[in-house]
């Protein structure tokens, strides 16, 4: 059967909720997508506003990390707390819930004095995204209940994120240089307002399923997390050798405990039968690689165009236009043509080799090497990442029983983050842990992150099926 054209069928027109039989875009679709924006174009605004901060608050480049990484590692380690809550009690009471708090958080890294007090407020940020985004993909499952319409909803949810991500650099630019960085924050209220309005009005509550929360595994987790990222930024500096080893002893001690102890609690949080199916291992593993790369990659390019190229803030945001701009083509693309392949083991491998050989291409960057050789390379590393991402949560969240689709995005989520965290810390310390000069570990840092992508696309063709059963073309 083939699919027609514009058919997002957003369950049905006569349940309250907005959705009607055909539409492409149901205010539900948007309700829930605006969360999601939210999310990604604090991420990416944050990077162009970098500079400023390290300048207003007397910060050093491991400061910068924790600013990007704290808002990323909560975020990472509660998403799986996140699906679960969305499961039990309900995806639209959480999603909800977690688009009050990121607006209150938002609130308080603006008003940060000093760097401790932003890296507490983002991680209370990363807290309450924990709670919306995982919430966000259960809610549009049970708004797209069929498997075609479903992936081209994901591809639609990936297309804002696109946008959003494309959106933060300008914004970001834009702020920081007419009001400062703490506008870069406040703009988030707003559109948690509005996404907080139109969910009350128009996005059906899926029925909660009742579940433990497993809080011994949700600890266990952050520790191993937080203490993986703390070895990873804090390896580089000097002195800091003891505390780095200790890190390292404690995240490898947490991660072994956390194995265990979900192997032997009656009703884990993170059931570990999951990861039998190789479609949905594989697709987490995926997931991480894709946002180590990626997210690494935004972290030094931001401080390459500005520290090193003199440029401001807005200059660098739109030099990263062409790579962030063409997130939103993407991963509108991804959903229609992982919809007609019946699978999404091309969508990917398409994705993640364009987007590697789009990394390796960056190296050319130095200090005097021209822009224009950097536009193909930036093209193809955003479009790389945003065609693999839907299709990446696609796989996992079909490779998962429908009554763990809160769980299983849950999943992709915290895999995803994780990798973004780890790729923060992991290519920063390679920019200025080696001694090396600036351009030098810019290009180890760059060769890191194309491997990333060769690495999942090694991944994929070993473990995603080449049809998935029920998904027509």
């Amino acid at each position: 059967m083939r699919l027609k054209k514009n058919t997002l069928t957003a369950g049905g027109g006569s349940d309250g909720t907005g959705s009607q039989p055909g539409r492409t875009f149901s205010p539900a679709l948007v309700a829930v997508c605006l969360g999601y924006f939210m999310v990604i174009l604090d991420t990416t605004a944050v990077n162009s506003a970098l500079p400023a901060v390290r300048e207003d608050l007397h910060t050093g480049v491991s400061g910068l990390q924790w600013v990007v990484d704290g808002y990323m590692l909560t975020l990472a380690a509660g998403l799986l707390t996140g699906g679960a809550l969305a499961d039990r009690a309900g995806a639209r009471r959480v999603f909800q819930t977690g688009l009050a708090l990121f607006a209150l958080s938002s609130v308080a890294c603006g008003l940060a004095p000093q760097t401790w007090l932003l890296v507490t407020a983002r991680l209370a940020q990363g807290a309450a995204a924990a709670l919306s985004v995982p919430a966000s993909l259960a809610l549009l499952r049970a708004s797209f209940p069929g498997r075609a319409s479903r992936a081209r909803a994901f591809g639609a949810w990936g297309a804002i994120a696109g946008l959003a991500a494309a959106s933060g650099p300008i914004v970001g630019g834009l702020l920081v240089g007419h009001t400062g960085w703490r506008p870069v924050f406040f703009v988030n209220v707003p559109v948690a307002l509005l996404a907080m309005v139109l969910t009350a009005r128009y996005v059906p509550a899926p029925a909660p399923q009742r579940r433990p929360l497993d809080p011994w595994a949700q600890i266990l987790g952050a520790v191993a997390l937080a203490s993986l990222t703390f070895a990873l930024i804090e390896g580089g500096r000097a002195g800091h050798r003891t505390q780095v080893l200790a890190a390292g002893a404690l995240c490898v001690a947490a991660a072994a405990t956390f194995v265990a102890v979900e192997r032997r609690v009656a009703r884990p949080m993170l059931p570990l039968e999951l990861f039998r199916d190789r479609a949905f291992a594989g697709g987490t593993l995926v997931g991480l690689l894709i946002n180590l790369g990626f997210y690494g990659e935004l972290f030094v390019l931001n401080l390459y165009f500005q520290q090193i190229l003199g440029h401001s803030a807005l200059v660098a945001g739109i030099a990263l236009l062409p790579q962030l701009g063409m997130a939103t083509i993407g991963s509108a693309l991804s959903g229609r043509f992982t919809a007609r392949a019946g699978s999404p083991r091309p969508t990917m491998l398409a994705g993640l080799l364009t987007g590697s050989a789009g990394l390796f291409g960056l190296t050319a960057a130095g200090t005097g090497s021209g822009y224009p050789l950097l536009v193909a390379p930036l093209i193809a590393v955003g479009f790389g990442m945003s065609f693999t991402m839907p299709a990446a949560t696609t796989a996992v969240v079909e490779a998962a029983p429908a009554e763990r689709a809160g769980l299983a995005s849950g999943v992709i989520n915290s895999a995803r983050q994780t990798g973004g965290v780890i790729g923060v810390a992991l290519l920063g310390a390679l920019l200025h842990g080696s001694g090396a000069s600036f351009v030098t570990g810019l290009r180890v840092s760059l060769i890191a992150a194309g491997f990333a992508f060769l690495l999942a696309a090694v991944l994929t063709a070993c473990t995603v099926p080449r049809r998935v059963t029920g998904l027509p073309k």
